[in-house]
This record gives structure tokens, sequence and C-alpha cells, in this order.
């Protein structure tokens, strides 16, 4: 019986794993929580991280442990005939890359979440008969996903409204794995004892236009005789013009170009602005925030917009649509919760309803339930 039940154990086992994907926070983020919980799972386990060059991506790895191979890809929406035909081009090279880290690794199980390279990995890895999922942050699919998801063993998706949008596939409601430190901590709705406290963020690379109505609205609070507490994550592009802009205009608060505890910036916030991207969309719903949400519109396929308004739709978030956008606007608006603290308790209490805790749990379940199968089946 002990025998069986290790042997039923191993055929489980995902402890060499490939993570397909990344080059921004929304798709970097999700990846880590899934390795995460392999390495809870598995300790010892190698979680390898194939992503493509920038920068952040390395710098968040190595502070969460886990290692990179880096693999040449770019994307074709969106892209002029030249940049796309170059992109094309360069197609193989990443296939190639690709079967070569899976050959030299030999993982039991690869899982695409979004960005350039997820999709030479996945297909890659499907070539070479390794069982393969994907996994969609938005409510609107990307072209990748959108592509593979007839590829792939599964399709894991954040939002139930996405599965209307894949042509095909074997789709699963997951919801998308956020850090579970997002999760910790008492929530914090504006006590009479403490200051009034707004987080501010673009993302993981920050958003000029919130930045600049951000500073005219604060201008207008200082104004009116209002001084919250402000923590405003500039992006580093940002970062020296929005110093300069709130020294000029007298203004006070804490802006750092990147933060890397969000979390814990989350627990501090009595209300947050930001984009709309995935990531920032189930992170404020784990930590049950209330938030002025302001979609970038130049996203794919206007996936923020879609990810804004589900949110909008459970009264978890405003939206501000960008062209609308302007100090007065948002000064407007953040007077209005601040002189009404029930509305925001509200608000953080029906963005919890969207969260998903053990989204990391599910898809590891089901990583582990397709290596099963594929060894029931002898290949």
């Amino acid at each position: 019986m002990f025998r069986r039940k290790r042997a039923k154990e191993k055929c489980r086992d995902i402890s060499r794993m490939i993570i397909a994907g990344g080059g921004t926070g929304g798709h970097l983020f999700p990846g880590i929580a899934i390795g995460g919980e392999v390495r809870r799972r598995y300790p010892g386990s190698d979680v390898i991280f194939l992503t493509g060059g920038r920068g952040i991506e390395s710098d968040i790895l190595i502070k969460s442990g886990f290692q990179q191979i880096r693999i040449r890809a770019e994307g074709l929406k969106g892209a002029g005939w030249k940049k796309g035909l170059k992109s094309m081009l360069k197609l193989p090279y990443g296939l190639s890359q690709a079967l070569t880290a899976i050959f030299r690794l030999s993982p039991q199980v690869v899982i695409g979440v979004g960005g350039y390279s997820s999709g030479p990995v996945c297909l890659a890895a499907k070539m070479t008969g390794i069982p393969t999922a994907i996994h969609e942050q938005n409510s609107f699919p990307g072209l990748t996903n959108r592509l593979l998801c007839r590829v792939v063993d599964r399709v894991f998706i954040s939002f139930e409204e996405s599965r209307a949008h894949f042509s095909g596939g074997n789709i699963i409601y997951t919801g998308n794995p956020v850090r579970q430190e997002f999760f910790k901590g008492k929530e914090s709705h504006g006590e009479s004892e403490r200051r009034f406290t707004i987080l501010v963020t673009g993302g993981s690379q920050g958003a000029t236009a919130i930045n600049r109505a951000f500073a005219g609205a604060l201008r207008i609070l200082r104004e009116r005789g209002l001084e919250p507490e402000v923590i405003h994550h500039s992006g580093w592009r940002d970062f020296d013009r929005v110093v300069s802009e709130y020294r000029e205009k007298g203004l006070q608060g804490n802006i750092f170009p990147f933060i890397e505890d969000m979390p814990g910036a989350y627990r501090q916030a009595d209300i947050v602005i930001g984009r709309a991207g995935a990531g920032s969309i189930f992170e404020l719903a784990a930590a049950g925030k209330p938030s002025i949400l302001i979609p970038y519109p130049h996203a794919a396929n206007n996936h923020q917009e879609y990810n804004a308004r589900a949110l909008a739709e459970i009264n978890g978030a405003e939206v501000i649509s960008q062209d609308k956008l302007g100090p007065g606007v948002l000064a407007d608006t953040l007077i209005k919760y601040m002189d009404d603290r029930g509305s925001l308790r509200e608000m953080g209490h029906n963005a919890r309803k969207l969260a998903k805790r053990d989204a990391p749990e599910i898809i590891v379940d089901q990583l582990e339930e397709m290596v099963m199968a594929r060894a029931g089946s002898g290949k």
C-alpha cells in the first residue's frame, strides 16, 4: 500500500517546471504565485522562468528566489509592418531557444502566463510532448493566448467572462493567482486617529497621465484645506519629473520609482488610484481596497476597460476614463470618498468578492492532474 501511494505521488510530481512569460508585473506576479505554491508542495523544486529581456523581470525574480532564462521574443499586435516583419523573422530563433531550454531542463510541465515569451515556449513544449497550460489574466484574452488555446492542454482564466472570447480548448475558471501577502493585514478605511492615505500607482511601469492628474488634484485638495498622506509610485521613467512637480507646487508626498512591498502599501491606503491591469484588479480584490481606476486606453483589445468594469459592476471600484481625467475631476472624486467613509468600506468589501485566495492551489492541482494523465497514458 505504501509503495502504491508513493508511486501515485511520484506521478503527480511537478517539481521540475517552466513558467513562461513576463514583461510586466501583471504577467510576472501570477507566475510567481504559482511558482510559490509549487515550492511549498515540493521543497527543493526547480521552477525556472523563461522570459524576455526586460530588466524589471530579472530584479523581481532574483528577489523572489527564482531562476531565469531569457529568450528572444517580440509582440506582433499593434506593430507597424516593418517591426512586424522583423518580429516574425525572430520567431524561429525564439522557438529554437525555447526548444533548447526544454531539452536541457526536462520539465514535467510548462505553463505560460502571458507576455511575448509565452508563445514560443508553450509551442515548443507541445512539440516535445510536455503537458502544457496557459493562464489568461485579463477579461479579454490577449492574442497569444487566443492562438494557443487549441494547442495547449488546459486554459486557466481569471474572469468567467473570458470564456466567450476563446475559440476552443479545455477552459477552466481559476481566478488570478495573487501573492498571499495581499490577503494579510486588516482593512483600514480612514480611521479618525490617522490621516486619510492615498496610494497612487500606474502599475509596474508607472503612468504619466495619472501622475500629472494626481499632482494637480493634490494641489486642489491642499487649497481646500485637505492634507492627505500620499504614497506615490511614479514608475522609473517619470520619477524625476514627478519629484520636480511636487517640489514646484509645494506638495507633500512619499514618492517612489518602484514599490517592492506593494502589499504593505495597500495595507496603509484608504483608497488606491491606478490603472486596471488584471494584476492590479486582483490585488485590490485580495486586499479589499476601494479604488479609482483609470484604464490605459491603448491596452490591447481595450482589455483594461473590461477589467475595470468587472470590478465596477460589483461596486468595488469607480472608473474614470482617461479622456475625462483631469485634476478637478480627480479631486472632486477623492473629496467625495473622503467625506463618505461608509461608501469606502462598502466598496472595499465588494472588491473582496472578486478575489480567489485559492487560485494558485487550484492551478497547481490542475497541473498535477495533467502530469498524472500523461503518466497514465504511457506517453
